[in-house]
């Protein structure tokens, strides 16, 4: 495997080349991948902790690329499709995640694929889950899960011409401060409190990484920071970062009006759910040491 660059932007759906973790995916058996990612020391959203370990997201977004890049490189999916993510899971285990070196951690993925389903013509890919195990020097140290649909341009454009929307401006609804949610920038901050609910709610609505390319709805990784830091404000700074958890995206969350975060922290592990319009949009739980 190679970490000498990065793969294409395009490949994984990133504007900024600074966003793109993967350096290398190649087939190694029949539906099943080899791929390498080098997560930097001083990534801008996802810091490492105190501890230099690198935060939990970098191994969710190296999955979310994975289940990009894989599908257009070996399944024949076109450049123009949409990727809609059903569901993801993550474990990291704590005694052997890798702590941040000089530079940049090498990380190798092991990659399998199933539940493929196609169109009509058996051609063209629709659905598809991928299992990840994640190593670094050898040893593995967390796993990792998700299924998505896939929807040509056409499609995709039938069942949102209605809902399309594009982030609105930064609203002046009251914000916790970041250092209660484990950050270090205002601008991280997704989400508001304007009396007891908290809600979806971008201080920064073109932040370079959550919306590093306009969206017609709430992307799924923001989706998951906007509960991690619901949790964090509910447990008053206790619960910060996850080392297990899962979400499932139910419908599709819009930009407005501001979804609803239901959580309820419990012990050492957090349960959440996104309301918009009296309806579920997402539900999840995160766990932490």
């Amino acid at each position: 495997m190679s970490w000498s660059r990065t793969v294409e932007r395009e490949a994984v759906h990133r504007i900024s080349v600074a966003e793109v973790l993967l350096t290398d995916v190649r087939s190694c058996g029949p539906l099943t991948f080899c791929a390498a990612a080098a997560w930097t020391r001083s990534h801008p959203t996802f810091p490492r902790g105190r501890d230099d370990r690198h935060s939990p997201w970098m191994l969710v977004e190296t999955l979310r690329q994975l289940g990009i890049c894989v599908p257009l490189r070996h399944f024949g999916v076109p450049a123009t499709a949409h990727f809609l993510i059903d569901d993801v899971s993550f474990r990291l285990d704590p005694s052997a995640e890798p702590t941040a070196p000089h530079g940049a951690s090498e990380i190798t993925c092991r990659v399998s694929v199933g539940d493929l389903r196609t169109d009509r013509s058996g051609k063209g890919v629709t659905a598809l889950r991928m299992r990840a195990a994640f190593l670094a020097a050898g040893r593995t140290f967390a796993h990792a899960a998700g299924g998505a649909r896939i929807l040509g341009a056409r499609r995709y454009a039938e069942i949102r011409c209605e809902s399309a929307a594009t982030a609105p401006a930064p609203s002046g609804r009251p914000r916790p401060q970041p250092a209660v949610l484990g950050l270090e920038s205002r601008a991280d901050v997704l989400i508001s409190r304007p009396q007891d609910d908290i809600l979806v709610d971008p201080a920064d609505p073109r932040h370079p990484y959550y919306f590093d390319h306009g969206t017609d709805h709430v992307p799924g990784m923001a989706l998951l920071e906007a509960a991690r830091q619901a949790i964090a404000l509910r447990s008053k700074g206790r619960m910060l970062r996850p080392v297990s958890g899962r979400m499932t995206a139910l419908k599709f969350t819009e930009h407005a009006p501001p979804a609803v975060i239901h959580c309820l922290p419990y012990g050492r592990t957090g349960f959440f759910c996104f309301r918009q319009g009296g309806e579920r949009t997402a539900e999840g739980v995160l766990r932490y040491r």
